[in-house]
């Protein structure tokens, strides 16, 4: 009984030194707000986030193919492209239509794909997530210092990530299925008759978003070197669900009333909003980063200044 003491006694100690320190920051927030800003600019991070965005563009459609062939065996291809597309609005917001023509293109010639095309997307697909890797090391740099990770594993990170979504969204379209059919419904109650299409909306939402958040904290958690709390990959990825949910709401209201992007770059505006809506996204995945570092380093400087000093003897 006293061994089991033992053993949640730490975890208690853990707890209370999270809520004293989130504490802390939430009675003065702005102080730490200027001090990730000024943590995200000295990392570079406009630059770091340029070159995610970049690569994220080259893995985009070879990833969601790659994703969308494995589980095509498994799923009907109809529902599977209505849940694909319905989460590619999450992060391409209004441009998933275009991706999705291209998606179904291949798919409808998927018959001629040979080995060499199909190692060809394998390889781009991870593009993404080994560039954002060595972004989450120039931010989390106090980490790297101490421990680097070894080549092999930070080869097999993206596929596994791969794996990962795929599963995600297998699990994510058999729900959507249950959800569509509940739409349809309708639920009498106390005399009255009320449709559960709205319900199941917000349903559609709201599992978007939480996604969203566990997508974000499982990258903030395996990405860095290190062990990272759980707790502390969670805050970051709230974070930067927020920010991306109020920077994916003004991108829709912008490019459907007030943008002239066509004007400008006529055939090539689909490439270009593309990439600007990943360049904003990056940023975002990367302010969720830097808040969990800074917030890491703040820890750090408060348990120094409490920690008594030993005294020094003449």
């Amino acid at each position: 009984m006293a061994q089991h003491g033992s053993y949640r006694l730490p975890l208690i100690i853990h707890m209370r030194k999270f809520g004293t320190t989130v504490k802390a920051i939430a009675k003065d927030p702005w102080p730490f707000i200027v001090r990730v800003a000024k943590g995200f600019r000295a990392n570079q991070g406009f630059l770091l986030a340029g070159a995610v965005a970049y690569y994220t563009l080259l893995s985009l459609v070879p990833l969601t193919i790659l994703v969308l062939i494995g589980l095509s065996n498994f799923v009907e291809e109809a529902e599977l492209l209505r849940t694909m597309d319905r989460y590619l609005e999450l992060v391409v917001p209004g441009q998933s239509d275009a991706i999705m023509l291209e998606l179904t293109t291949f798919l409808d010639h998927r018959d001629v794909i040979g080995w060499v095309l199909i190692v060809t997307i394998i390889f781009f697909s991870s593009f993404a997530f080994t560039v954002l890797e060595n972004a989450m090391s120039v931010i989390f740099h106090h980490r790297v210092a101490i421990k680097r990770r070894r080549f092999l594993i930070s080869a097999l990170i993206p596929y596994c990530f791969i794996l990962s979504l795929g599963i995600g969204l297998l699990v994510v379209t058999v729900v959507s299925g249950s959800l569509q059919t509940m739409g349809t419904e309708d639920i009498d109650l106390f005399g009255k008759t009320f449709s559960l299409r709205g319900l199941s909306g917000f349903l559609f939402y709201a599992i978007g978003v939480t996604g969203e958040i566990l997508v974000l904290s499982a990258i903030y958690l395996v990405m860095p070197v290190g062990r990272l709390s759980w707790r502390h990959a969670l805050i970051g990825g709230i974070t930067a669900a927020v920010l991306w949910e109020i920077s994916r709401h003004t991108l829709v209201f912008y490019f459907s009333t007030l943008s002239q992007v066509s004007v400008v770059y006529g055939s090539l505006t689909t490439a270009i909003v593309v990439l600007l809506s990943l360049e904003i996204a990056a940023i975002v995945l990367l302010v969720g980063a830097q808040v969990i570092a800074e917030y890491e380093r703040f820890r750090t400087e408060r348990v120094a200044a409490a920690t008594p000093k030993p005294m020094r003897t003449n």
